[in-house]
């Protein structure tokens, strides 16, 4: 029985034959996204500051490489991108996706201090910034390649998450949107994945409590019930815009949210407390 080509294109690996460079890839969203890269055939650079979990997923699974890189630094960032066209001799996917969260003293104006706004700001958008440059400088020639960022939901909803990372996250999305339109003439395609709350190292560690309670937080929150959002579930939004199977789509907001940024909870909230569950 023969395969169509639809069957046959999903059984093929995707990323056969491209490299990519995932910034923050030692955990979280960035080591399943650097996994699932690999088993799709690409050969993949992990960048971040954490060694000793970056060196162990490269023993862990074939084809990656991890390199030291703290992404507010601009030589860190040059010498990543610089190590991968070495030891590769192309870049065809640059995954932003480096992060860090703000403290919980940042969801009011009158807490927040300005030196932890601009450290977030640092990581999240000067850091990206960084890495689309750096991408670009070697993509343009070539006049191909997909650089993509991590923002977050909050990119599309307000409220839910202190100013400094909410601001970040939407800064993100406006810069990835102005990289769509001035690198669309060389051929790169510039897209953002924006995730629902992930129980992640990162989130856990910020909100002070264990996987299984955020992942408790999250389904009680969430708009699409029966199923909770998983590291997974992102990495294969990125191996999508990472792949030929999106080669026209460019300077899209990828929102990963099961329909919550679309909701109006706050009335269905006041409902269920005024008149319970009936």
């Amino acid at each position: 029985m023969s395969l169509t080509s639809f069957q046959a294109a999903r059984l093929a690996k995707r990323l056969e034959g491209k490299v990519a460079l995932i910034t923050g890839g030692a955990s979280g969203i960035g080591a399943s996204t650097a996994k699932l890269f690999a088993k799709n055939g690409a050969k993949v650079v992990i960048a971040d500051i954490q060694d000793d979990l970056g060196s162990s997923i490269c023993k862990e699974v074939e084809n990656i490489k991890y390199i030291h890189c703290d992404v507010t630094q601009e030589n860190d960032v040059k010498h990543a991108v610089d190590t991968t066209m070495s030891d590769y001799g192309q870049l065809d996917v640059m995954f932003n996706n480096a992060g860090v969260p703000a403290p919980r003293s940042a969801l009011q104006i009158l807490t927040s201090d300005i030196q932890d706004f601009k450290k977030v700001f640092d990581v999240n958008v000067c850091g990206g910034f960084l890495g689309a440059k750096h991408a670009a400088r070697v993509m343009i020639p070539v006049k191909k390649g997909s650089i993509i960022f991590t923002s977050s939901g909050v990119s599309v909803t307000t409220g839910d998450a202190p100013h400094s990372y909410t601001a970040s996250k939407h800064a993100v999305v406006g810069l990835a949107k102005n990289l769509c339109t001035e690198l669309g003439q060389y051929g790169i395609r510039v897209n953002c994945i924006s995730p629902y709350l992930v129980a992640t190292p990162m989130l856990t560690n910020a909100m002070g409590i264990d996987e299984t309670k955020v992942e408790e937080i999250m389904s009680e929150a969430a708009n699409l019930k029966g199923m909770v959002v998983k590291t997974e579930d992102i990495a294969e939004a990125a191996v999508f815009l990472g792949s030929d199977a999106s080669r026209y789509i460019s300077g899209i907001n990828l929102v990963i949210d099961g329909g919550y940024s679309i909701t109006t909870p706050a009335l269905k909230m006041a409902m269920k407390a005024h008149f319970g569950d009936h």
